[in-house]
């Protein structure tokens, strides 16, 4: 069975940072977190990357980010484009917004075909994530719809300074995915978290639930079955402006039809990112912290 791939969702990279000129370094020698994670993937035993990115900023992405990774591992793109659609679909008048994680990884069919991790490029999972999730994708039936997410326990995934959006998961005795809830709105509050639904409600959250970070692993079964789910979100929401067709809704949509199992992989890895800006000097201190105590070196790509 070859290596499992790395898929990096990076089409919003662009307009994130202004075209690629600003990516933050978080490490001492200039290292993104994109840098860390490709590290962590390769010492796991992926064989092999590729990044979902928008066409309009190929030559930056080659130039300041596939470039570095040059001779340690192939890297592969994809292109996603508001107009790649089903056919009989167009893109309604004014809309600008992508069409969500799930159109996202539909756009690496055909480039995709063995069994693959999805990640966010800009967030931040551990050495011991990345372990695991090989470890389950080396295992799998390429054939079999027998899927995983890597869940981490909420608390760790908050923010001090506003809300985050999260799924939220349900687990059988066995470990296996029974349902998982977009969740956009959620706080941190004294003893737990708290999320505020569209219509202000809220619901209370202790803070130890496993959620999904955009952590998964799949067999290229996934491909055919986002291609049904998200033709149905068309249907659906594809006259509107902003709707968006979300993996984890997907996957949740899978398992509730019994069309496939999803197993969360628990880690002893911690999740940590920039959702905002006041955010990164705390993920600078803790890549500092995991560097004094020999998890990564001082110069990654020395």
């Amino acid at each position: 069975m070859p290596a499992p791939t790395l898929l990096v969702l990076a089409a919003g990279m662009g307009s994130r940072y202004g075209g690629l000129k600003q990516i933050d370094p978080m490490g001492p020698s200039g290292e993104t977190i994109l840098d860390y994670s490709v590290h962590d993937a390769l010492r796991a035993g992926f064989g092999r990357v590729v990044f979902i990115i928008r066409p309009d900023f190929e030559q930056a992405f080659r130039d300041q980010v596939a470039a570095k990774f040059a001779g340690r591992v192939p890297v592969d793109l994809a292109f996603q484009t508001l107009d790649r659609l089903p056919a009989g679909w167009t893109v309604p008048p004014g809309r600008e917004k992508p069409w969500g994680t799930t159109h996202a990884i539909l756009c690496a069919k055909g480039v995709v075909r063995e069994n693959f991790a999805v990640i966010n490029a800009d967030d931040f999972y551990g050495r011991d994530a990345y372990a695991t999730l090989a470890r389950f994708l080396q295992a799998a039936d390429p054939r079999g719809s027998d899927f995983s997410m890597v869940g981490f326990t909420l608390r760790n995934t908050l923010s001090d300074h506003g809300t985050v959006a999260r799924g939220v998961c349900q687990t059988d005795a066995a470990g296996l995915l029974t349902d998982i809830e977009e969740m956009t709105r959620i706080a941190k509050v004294p003893g737990g978290a708290r999320h505020t639904r569209d219509d202000g409600s809220t619901v209370d959250l202790t803070g130890d639930e496993p959620v999904s970070m955009n952590m998964w692993g799949f067999t290229p079964r996934l491909f055919d079955h986002l291609d049904r789910l998200f033709l149905e979100f068309l249907h659906r929401s594809g006259k509107e402006l902003r709707g968006e067709s979300y993996i984890p809704m997907a996957v949740g949509q899978l398992v509730r039809e019994r069309l496939a199992t999803c197993r969360v992989l628990r880690t002893s890895s911690e999740w940590f990112g920039v959702t905002y800006k006041e955010d990164k000097p705390a993920v600078q201190a803790r890549l500092a912290q995991l560097i004094a105590r020999g998890d990564y070196p001082p110069n990654l790509w020395a």
